[in-house]
């Protein structure tokens, strides 16, 4: 016989405001977490249960919700009595992979805000290489970097993004000025099968193939520190190079009209999952919350 599922505490407790103040927005002040955060818990405490525990409009009770109320208040109560015997709520895990350049420039500055506003789901990042798509077997959730044309999973674009030339302020010392598109001939052009030089090259008027020679990486981070070291000129994705501009370790080359226009990377970053996988609670959760952090 299957032992019956207790549900977390977190949802139980969001029942209960909900139930008493009948309003997400006050109910997400007293627990301080996001309305969304009250949505999910209440969605996850009905699917535990197997029933309706609101109405859709006014947040009235069911006839369940009215019975299973009053189960939750005098469970509350007893624990409130005796503190020290209370169980800690159990963990939702969820086992994310994800590129490691988007996961410290855009995911890793964002993650507090999630652990906070759903302190029931424990979350387990793994490192997953662009392009390639070598993922850890059992992650739930999967951030790619490329085409967008994955048949075997289902997927949302989460980012796209546009490149421009950076590089080191002493390397810009150096070899430029840099005026004109043109000025980039000679220079040392880091490689990267991530950021193709091609597309920055046909959308300035260059009739140059792609190089040949030089540093080669595969992952934009070690691109941005070794252009930070002063080892040439990176073609780098904004949003994933912020953190290196913000510390002014890269700078851009010349002025932006004058030099050179930014252009739409021809790859993007999805969120990726196998069919399914969204009926569970924690993985809904955290792709609504990542779609609209990085929006």
């Amino acid at each position: 016989m299957t032992a019956a599922r207790i549900p977390p505490i977190q949802c139980l407790l969001t029942f209960e405001a909900l139930a008493r103040l009948r309003s997400v927005t006050q109910t997400s002040e007293e627990l301080c977490v996001t309305p969304s955060a009250v949505s999910h818990r209440v969605k996850q405490l009905e699917q535990i249960i197997g029933t309706k525990l609101f109405g859709r409009v006014d947040f009235s009770l069911t006839v369940e919700g009215i019975e299973y109320l009053a189960h939750v208040r005098e469970g509350l109560a007893n624990l409130q009595k005796f503190p020290s015997s209370a169980a800690a709520p159990g963990k939702r895990k969820l086992r994310l992979a994800v590129t490691p350049t988007f996961s410290r420039s855009i995911l890793i500055p964002r993650l507090r805000q999630f652990t906070e506003a759903y302190p029931e789901i424990e979350l387990t990042l793994q490192v997953s290489i662009p392009l390639l798509d070598v993922v850890a077997e059992d992650a739930d959730l999967i951030i790619r970097f490329g085409s967008g044309h994955y048949a075997d999973l289902e997927h949302v674009c989460l980012i796209r993004d546009e490149v421009t030339p950076l590089a080191s302020p002493a390397y810009v010392r150096e070899h430029g000025p840099f005026l004109v598109p043109e000025d980039l001939e000679g220079e040392n052009l880091l490689r990267s099968p991530l950021e193709p030089w091609r597309t920055w090259f046909a959308a300035n008027n260059l009739d140059w193939p792609e190089p040949v020679d030089g540093s080669q990486f595969n992952d934009i981070g070690l691109m941005c520190d070794g252009a930070a070291a002063g080892m040439g000129v990176g073609l780098v994705r904004l949003k994933l190079g912020a953190p290196w501009l913000e510390r002014g370790s890269l700078v851009r080359l010349g002025s932006n009209e004058v030099f050179g226009r930014n252009v739409p990377s021809p790859h993007a970053h999805y969120l990726c999952w196998r069919t399914g996988m969204m009926d569970r609670w924690e993985c809904a959760a955290f792709a609504e919350w990542l779609k609209k952090s990085v929006s």
